[in-house]
C-alpha cells in the first residue's frame, strides 16, 4: 500500500512538473534527418536561469544549453544519434522532470503522404469557419479570447470547422478535386476577425474552434483514404499579438522592432531593384503586416529553427502533403530557402507554393525557382499565379479585344513562362479568400464564367478552385472581405438550401456545377492536360486556340472571346491538326468534324480530344 501511494505521489509530481513547462516542439521522431532539434523550453513563473538541466536517454545527447534575457526560457539542443529508439525522454530541469515524447516515423513518406501536389491535382480552397458545421459542440470554446458565433455577421465566426469537411469528401471527390487546401487551422485565439486563421497564437495548437488536432487527424486520414491530398497553410512572415511568444518574449531579438510602428510598404519591387534604396528594401521585409501581426526577426536563428522545426513537426506529426505559404515576397528569402530545402530534405516529394501578391511576371518569377542569371536564386518550387489571373483570364473575359487587350494579355503572360524552371507547378486561379468571387467580376455572366473555368481546367499548371465557385457563389471584397467568405449553403443543419445537393440547386446551378465536374474529371484521365505541354498560337479576332499535347493524346481548346459566333479557317493550325480528322467535345461527348473551318459559339471554350 505504501510503495502505491509513493508511485501515485511520483506520478502526480510528474504531471504537475509537465503541466509549469512548456516545449516547442511537443514531441519529434527518431531517424529525422533533422536530428539536431532545438527544444525551446518556457515555464511562465520559474526563474530557469537559475536551473541546470540534463538529459539521460539512450541515443539522445544534451549538447548545450542556451538562455535568454527572460528567464522564464531556455534552449535544450538535443543531438538524436541513430541509435536512439522511441520512447519518453526524460529532461530534468533544477529538481522537476519533464517528459518528451520520441517517437517512430509515419510511414509512406512520399506516397501515402507528402506526396506533394502536382498539375495532376485539382486544388480545393476551404476557408473551415465558412464550409460546414459538423460538430456544433466546439464552436464556442470557454477561455479564448473570441466567443463570437453570429452568422449574420460576414466578420465573426459561423462555427464552421474540420467534421464538417470531412463530411463532404465524397462530394469533392465526386467534383473532380484532388487536393484540399485549408485556411489556416492553427489556433488562432485572438480577440476578433479570427474566422481567417491567418494570426497565429500557437504554433503546436489546432485551433480548438474548428476541432482540434483529433479532427485533423481524423480529416487527413479520412482524405487519403479517399485519394485526396491536404494542403497546409504556412505563415512565416508574422503572428499574432497574443502569440505566446511575443507576450512573453523570451528576448527583444525575436521580432521586428521600430522607433514608433512601421508597416511594411508592400513594394516587392525594393527586394530585387537593382536601383533600390536600402530602406525600402528594410520597411519591406522588416514592416509590420498589419497592427495586430508582430513581424518575425528570420536573423535570429532561434526564430528560424523553430520556424523550420514547426514545419517539419507539422508534415510528420499530420500527414500532409504540401504546404502554401502566405505572404511569401515579405520573408527574409535566404531563409525561406533554408526552411524549403529542410521540407526538401526530409520529404523529397512534397510540394511548396508560396502567395505572391505582385504585378509582372519577372516580379513574380523572381520569388521561385527561375532562369535568371542573378544573385539571389530561389528554391521556391512555385508561386500563386496573380499574373494570368490579374494579367490574363480576366482581361480576357472582360475586356474587348485588341492589339494587347482582352485575350492578348492572357498570351502575352503565357509567352513569358521562358523565365520559370516549371512553369507546370505554378498555381492558376480564379478567385480566393482575398478576392472578388469570380462570378461577380464577370457579372454573373454564366458564358464567361464557364470559358474562364474551362481554362482554369486546361490551362498549364496547377488548378486552385475556390470553395462555392461550382454553385455560383458571388461577393465583392467591397465594402469588405467577409462578403467573399460567406457560408456554403446547406453546410449548417436547417440551412434553407443544401447546394451541396442538385436537388438543392437551381437549374443554372446545376448546369455549372455538371459543367465544372465533366471537365474536372476528364482532366483526371487526360494525360495531355494533366502532364502534357501546351501549344498556344496568337489570338485573331477575339479567338485564341491553344493546345494541351503529349505522346498519347492531343487536345484542342478554341477560346472565342466574342459575343458572337465565330467561324475560324483550320489550316492556320496545321502543324497540328494535319494529322487530325475530328475531335470529341470532352463535355458534350459530341463528335466534331475538323473541315477547313471550325463555328465557335460566343463566349466560349471548345475542348475537343483529337482523333
Amino acid at each position: 500500500m505504501k510503495k502505491w501511494i509513493l508511485f501515485l505521489c511520483m506520478g502526480m509530481m510528474l504531471q504537475f512538473a509537465r503541466a509549469q513547462y512548456e516545449l516547442y516542439p511537443t514531441n519529434w521522431w527518431v531517424h529525422m534527418k533533422w536530428n539536431q532539434v532545438q527544444v525551446l523550453v518556457r515555464a511562465p513563473g520559474k526563474d530557469l536561469k537559475t536551473q541546470t538541466a540534463s538529459v539521460q536517454y539512450p541515443g539522445v545527447k544534451l549538447e548545450k544549453v542556451s538562455r535568454f534575457e527572460n528567464p522564464h526560457y531556455m534552449v535544450l539542443h538535443l543531438a538524436i544519434g541513430p541509435a536512439a529508439r522511441p520512447g519518453i525522454v526524460n529532461i530534468k530541469i533544477g529538481k522537476d522532470v519533464v517528459q518528451w515524447p520520441l517517437g517512430s516515423r509515419r510511414t509512406g513518406n512520399g506516397t501515402a503522404f507528402a506526396n506533394g501536389a502536382t498539375s495532376a491535382d485539382l486544388i480545393y480552397l476551404i476557408m473551415p469557419d465558412r464550409f460546414s458545421n459538423g460538430d456544433p459542440s466546439n464552436d464556442r470554446v470557454p477561455g479564448m479570447r473570441d466567443q463570437s458565433l453570429n452568422r449574420d455577421s460576414v466578420f465573426e465566426r459561423h462555427g464552421g470547422d474540420l467534421k464538417g469537411v470531412e463530411d463532404h469528401l465524397d462530394y469533392l471527390k465526386d467534383l473532380g478535386v484532388t487536393a484540399i487546401w485549408l485556411n489556416p487551422v492553427l489556433e488562432n485565439d485572438m480577440p476578433d476577425r479570427t474566422e481567417h486563421g491567418y494570426a497565429f497564437t500557437n504554433h503546436y495548437k489546432i485551433d480548438p474552434r474548428i476541432g482540434g488536432a483529433p479532427a485533423y487527424k481524423s480529416l487527413v486520414r479520412a482524405a487519403h483514404a479517399k485519394g485526396i491530398k491536404m494542403i497546409q497553410d504556412a505563415v512565416y512572415n508574422h503572428t499574432g499579438l497574443e502569440h505566446v511568444l511575443f507576450r512573453d518574449q523570451p528576448d527583444s531579438s525575436w521580432f521586428h522592432r521600430w522607433p514608433k510602428f512601421t508597416q511594411t510598404n508592400y513594394k516587392d519591387q525594393a527586394v530585387f531593384d537593382p536601383y533600390g534604396s536600402k530602406i525600402d528594401r528594410k520597411i519591406m521585409e522588416d514592416g509590420w503586416f498589419v497592427p495586430s501581426m508582430p513581424d518575425w526577426d528570420q536573423s535570429n536563428p532561434f526564430v528560424q529553427t523553430f520556424l523550420i522545426q514547426h514545419a517539419l513537426w507539422s508534415v510528420e506529426e499530420f500527414g500532409i502533403d504540401g504546404w502554401r505559404v502566405d505572404t511569401y515576397a515579405y520573408n527574409d528569402l535566404p531563409f525561406m530557402n533554408r526552411c524549403n530545402q529542410a521540407l526538401y530534405n526530409e520529404y523529397p516529394r512534397i510540394s511548396i507554393f508560396g502567395e505572391t501578391w505582385v504585378h509582372g511576371v519577372p516580379n513574380q518569377s523572381y520569388f521561385c525557382q527561375n532562369n535568371y542569371a542573378i544573385p539571389f536564386k530561389s528554391n521556391l518550387q512555385a508561386t500563386t499565379d496573380f499574373q494570368t489571373l490579374f494579367y490574363g483570364i480576366i482581361p480576357a473575359v472582360t475586356q474587348p479585344f485588341g492589339w494587347t487587350e482582352g485575350v492578348n494579355k492572357l498570351y502575352t503572360t503565357l509567352a513569358q513562362d521562358f523565365v520559370y524552371k516549371d512553369p507546370m507547378r505554378q498555381v492558376i486561379f480564379l478567385d480566393n479568400h482575398d478576392l472578388s468571387r469570380f462570378y461577380s467580376v464577370v457579372n454573373e455572366d454564366t458564358a464567361k464564367y464557364k470559358l474562364a473555368f474551362a481554362w482554369l481546367l486546361t490551362g498549364r499548371g496547377i488548378p486552385q478552385m475556390y470553395y462555392g465557385s461550382e454553385v455560383l457563389m458571388k461577393g465583392t471584397t467591397w465594402p469588405n472581405d467577409g462578403y467573399v467568405r460567406l457560408d456554403f449553403p446547406g453546410g449548417w443543419k436547417g440551412d434553407a438550401q443544401d447546394k451541396f445537393t442538385a436537388a438543392g440547386r437551381t437549374e443554372k446551378e446545376n448546369a455549372v456545377f455538371d459543367y465544372i465536374r465533366a471537365l474536372a474529371n476528364y482532366r483526371k484521365r487526360s494525360s495531355a492536360i494533366t502532364s502534357g505541354k501546351l501549344l498556344q498560337f496568337a489570338p485573331y479576332d477575339g479567338v485564341y486556340v491553344y493546345f494541351r499535347y503529349d505522346d498519347r493524346q492531343t487536345i484542342m481548346c478554341a477560346m472565342n472571346t466574342n459575343n458572337k459566333l465565330a467561324t475560324i479557317a483550320t489550316s492556320r493550325f496545321g502543324e497540328v491538326l494535319q494529322r487530325f480528322r475530328q475531335g470529341t467535345d470532352v463535355v458534350r461527348g459530341s463528335r466534331v468534324a475538323l473541315g477547313d473551318s471550325l463555328a465557335l459559339q460566343p463566349m466560349s471554350n471548345l475542348v475537343l480530344e483529337l482523333q
